[in-house]
């Protein structure tokens, strides 16, 4: 089954790592997703940028908004997309993640929406 581990993360804590702390935890990132793949157990993964822009529609109107988000205290930093057998494997490697460490580890089931 897969599962997504989403990394919600302070906003701005990248910025007050800084680069060469931030280098270092991002190659620990890197270690475990390797160990994930070597596993059998990757199947997507990728850090995210914390800038963006989202979309609405509503009422027949799309409406677009450049980040960054003041009212957001968190973002999301990247996923993980595992293929487990159960949701206490899942939680498990959730937390094996170093950014359990700095960050929160949100363990989610992919699936239809409507179930």
């Amino acid at each position: 089954m897969p599962y997504m581990l989403l990394i919600v993360e302070p906003r701005g804590q990248r910025a007050e790592r800084g680069r060469e702390a931030g280098e270092a935890v991002y190659q620990r990132m890197l270690d475990y997703a390797q160990e994930l793949k070597e596993r059998g157990l990757l199947l997507a993964t990728s850090s995210l940028k914390a800038e963006g822009t989202r979309l609405q529609k509503r009422d027949g109107r799309s409406q677009v908004l450049d980040g960054p988000f003041t009212e957001s205290k968190e973002m999301i930093g990247g996923f993980f997309l595992l293929d487990c057998e159960d949701p206490e494997l899942a939680l498990q490697l959730a937390g094996r993640c170093p950014a359990a460490e700095w960050a929160t580890i949100e363990v989610r089931q992919t699936g239809p929406c409507y179930a």
